[in-house]
């Protein structure tokens, strides 16, 4: 029975394992999303100022 629900998950297109991939690569790629509204301010307005300390 196994054999003949495999065979037709293949002349279907999409098998067990086919699924899990793509779920996989879902989980993977998609749900990782960045936030870049940080990004909209210029670089130079986000770095902190570095203070010089002479020595003496």
């Amino acid at each position: 029975m196994n054999r003949i629900q495999k065979w037709l998950e293949q002349i279907a297109g999409a098998s067990r394992d086919e699924r899990h991939r793509w779920a996989l690569a879902q989980e993977i790629f998609v749900a990782q999303r960045l936030d870049i509204s940080a990004l909209q301010k210029p670089a130079c307005w986000r770095r902190k100022g570095h203070s010089i300390s002479v020595r003496r």
